[in-house]
């Protein structure tokens, strides 16, 4: 799959749902995919420092996407700016599409990780971020690479992600990002909240909204001088989840 230039990607957070309502079947993890939306659009239209045009720099922003069992508002997105055309995405799902049920870095434009089986994300963005350093590309003030992740918050139940939140710290990984999108569908919570995960391992944490652009967009931003950084996006529990038109939060 390549980009093209014969078309024009919407912009808006707006046309996200008439891009998801083009990918069908009964496997597309729709809560999944909803509880992320918001987040995945900040990140791309606010926070990251990547486009399709330099999807191949070595100076770029990472984005791994550990939860990628939902990738449907992910392609959405990724349409939107440009990485994929929309017209690809009718094929989701469908045999010798690229846009398969689990989003393959090989076939994709933009993807870093082929992600799915949970639990991974975590580890591979610390290993990044350690890989980056080692070779003088971390973070420094507006430049360098910065490593973003989004898992959610059942997934932390794996341990591999409590050793890479230990690690990380310990590392002082500041190029380190991760966003935990909670939509309490974890086994058995955390006191605190999730953030108590990552605080009590010396990251510097930040809870709020994550149906709030703005709110998301200061906290993936903010300072974090020689600690990895986590922000916690809470919405709608799992079993509950009534997601916000998006035109309510279009600008």
């Amino acid at each position: 799959m390549t980009t093209t230039a014969n078309y024009r990607p919407p912009a808006t957070f707006a046309d996200l749902p008439g891009l998801m309502s083009l990918m069908t079947g009964d496997d597309k993890h729709d809560q999944a995919a909803t509880s992320t939306l918001d987040v995945l659009w900040v990140l791309y239209d606010r926070v990251l420092r990547v486009s399709p045009q330099t999807a191949g720099d070595d100076a770029r922003d990472r984005f791994l996407l550990s939860k990628g069992h939902g990738p449907m508002a992910y392609y959405a997105v990724l349409a939107a700016k440009g990485f994929v055309d929309p017209a690809d995405l009718t094929g989701f799902g469908a045999f010798g599409s690229a846009l398969g049920l689990h989003p393959d870095r090989t076939l994709i434009p933009g993807v870093e990780i082929s992600s799915g089986s949970l639990g991974h994300g975590l580890p591979l963005a610390a290993g990044v971020a350690l890989g980056l350093r080692a070779r003088c590309l971390p973070a420094q003030g507006l430049t360098g690479s910065r490593v973003f992740v989004l898992v959610g918050d059942a997934e932390l139940d794996e341990g591999s992600n409590q050793e890479a939140i230990a690690f990380a710290r310990a590392a002082r990984l500041d190029a380190l990002h991760v966003v935990v999108v909670d939509n309490a569908s974890s086994t058995h919570g955390w006191p605190g909240g999730v953030e108590a995960r990552f605080a009590v391992e010396g990251w510097s944490v930040r809870r709020v909204s994550g149906r709030d652009h703005d709110a998301l967009e200061e906290a993936l931003t903010a300072g974090h001088s020689g600690r990895p950084h986590m922000v916690a996006a809470v919405v709608e529990p799992k079993s509950s989840a009534v997601p916000q038109p998006p035109a309510a939060q279009a600008r």
